[in-house]
């Protein structure tokens, strides 16, 4: 099968986003993926941040985390997203990445990546579903290849069954309410395992 390289890209302010990047690490590695795990820039002002003590240390504790940048999108054969919502849609750090991409789709190096995303909201209801299917709308532009989980593996049932991408609930204790980390991790590997016939054929 032919090596695959995959970048895990999040935006997070808490850590559940991160968390669910780092599982999807975790799940591609297993298969023999090279992931790159990369965050995107934080745009919002350092006073908003220090007002939020769960947002602060977070911030804090990942400044090592690199940055993502368009090298990883054209480093990588299979791209994951994984971004909370807000307001039923992108946070807007993620959609100022995508958005920043031009350059590359208008050289067609979008063309053929293997893309599927992840999201979390505050409630079971609050916007992960339109938040994927609104990230999935750019990459259509960008002629990617959109990877849903679907129902292809029971596992997916245990996490909520969200067949366009895992999505998780952030409890107000900042712990995620499902159980969703064997969905990410299937979820990446089913992933990986299409990028993989993409590229060999």
């Amino acid at each position: 099968m032919a090596n695959v390289n995959l970048a895990v890209i999040y935006y997070s302010s808490t850590g559940t986003n991160y968390q669910l990047a780092q599982w999807a690490e975790q799940g591609a590695a297993e298969i023999g993926a090279e992931v790159k795990v990369r965050k995107v820039p934080e745009l919002a002002p350092e006073e908003a941040i220090a007002s939020n003590e769960a947002w602060k240390s977070h911030y804090d504790a990942t400044k090592d985390v690199p940055d993502a940048t368009s090298d990883d999108i054209e480093w990588a054969d299979a791209i994951i997203f994984s971004v909370p919502t807000r307001f039923g849609n992108v946070a807007s750090q993620m959609k100022q990445f995508i958005d920043s991409q031009g350059g590359l789709w208008a050289s067609g190096k979008t063309v053929n990546k293997v893309v599927s995303a992840m999201s979390s909201a505050q409630n079971p209801h609050g916007g992960q579903e339109a938040t994927v299917l609104s990230l999935y709308t750019s990459m259509m532009h960008w002629g990617a290849i959109i990877v849903p989980p679907g129902y292809s593996d029971q596992v997916l049932f245990g996490a909520g069954g969200n067949p366009y991408g895992t999505s998780v609930t952030q409890g107000q204790d900042g712990n995620m309410v499902e159980d969703v980390e064997a969905a990410v991790k299937y979820q990446a590997k089913r992933t990986v395992e299409i990028a993989q016939k993409v590229k060999g054929s």
